[in-house]
């Protein structure tokens, strides 16, 4: 009997999906469900003193590389309060060919609020990644929205001569679009970044978003915090500040202080801390 042709093996991926969503019983804000499917993991750390919960998601894979996918969705009910964020920074590795994606979906009910802290993403040389955020608001919800982004690791002297990196963001209120960003880099990314209109080598950058009432309020502080590295600017229930700095030490020094200030002076999660 003639076998049948095999042909060349299909290298394994990590998938993985995690969904998890709160809602305010007894007083306080409580997980209602917790979902969590392949590499995707969620802790939830005991709150202290009374803080906001917090969900920390993890990816067990160690990383992404071309044709992996992770997504997550959050899920608040009317009033309530978390915070999610990563364990870790993530990274990114060299793909032979197909993007890594992630996808993230908030939706927030009146009168909740979400702050959405991942820790940054590393982009080897290589890498390629797209990445799409979601978030729906209802009423008067409040969104406090960081992604930031390393372009190599400057400790190794690594240069990007080559990736993908296509980030997209969709906020909603009620229904309406209310904020839209793009950003595509490809190719030589060291090159594209280097122009002084660009980034003038510069190899951490962020954008911060706040969505919510008064934004204005936040813009002289916010300024003084981010320095010359970057800018912001406050209209129609927004706040959208974008920084870029020389490394990623020197943009979560930024970053900390910012967000402490959107988030109304609550802590940031034990991850983030240096």
């Amino acid at each position: 009997m003639r076998r049948p042709a095999v042909g060349p093996a299909r290298p394994q991926r990590a998938e993985g999906r995690a969904r998890v969503s709160f809602r305010v019983g007894l007083g306080a804000t409580r997980l209602e469900r917790l979902f969590q499917e392949g590499c995707a993991k969620i802790r939830l750390p005991i709150p202290i003193d009374h803080a906001d919960p917090q969900a920390i998601l993890i990816n067990t894979a160690g990383g992404l590389t071309g044709g992996d996918r992770l997504a997550a969705e959050v899920d608040l009910g009317p009033q309530a309060s978390a915070c999610v964020t990563t364990q870790a920074c993530e990274r990114v590795y060299r793909s032979t060919g197909t993007d890594a994606v992630v996808e993230n979906r908030l939706r927030l009910s009146a009168g909740a609020r979400l702050a959405w802290l991942p820790q940054e993403t590393i982009l080897f040389d290589g890498g390629r990644l797209f990445r799409r955020l979601e978030a729906d608001l209802v009423g008067d919800a409040e969104l406090v929205a960081v992604e930031a982004i390393l372009f190599g690791r400057q400790a190794m002297g690594e240069t990007l001569h080559s990736g993908h990196l296509y980030d997209r963001w969709r906020v909603r209120r009620d229904g309406h679009l209310i904020f839209a960003d793009d950003l595509r880099v490809a190719g030589d990314i060291a090159a594209l970044l280097a122009p002084q209109p660009a980034m003038a080598g510069r190899r951490a950058m962020a954008t911060v978003l706040f969505a919510g009432a008064a934004p204005e309020r936040f813009l002289e502080p916010a300024r003084s915090i981010i320095g010359p590295g970057g800018g912001a600017s406050a209209w129609n229930g927004k706040f959208l500040a974008r920084l870029v700095e020389e490394t990623g030490l020197a943009l979560r020094r930024r970053l900390e202080p910012l967000l402490t200030l959107l988030m109304g002076g609550r802590a940031l999660p034990k991850v983030w801390q240096l």
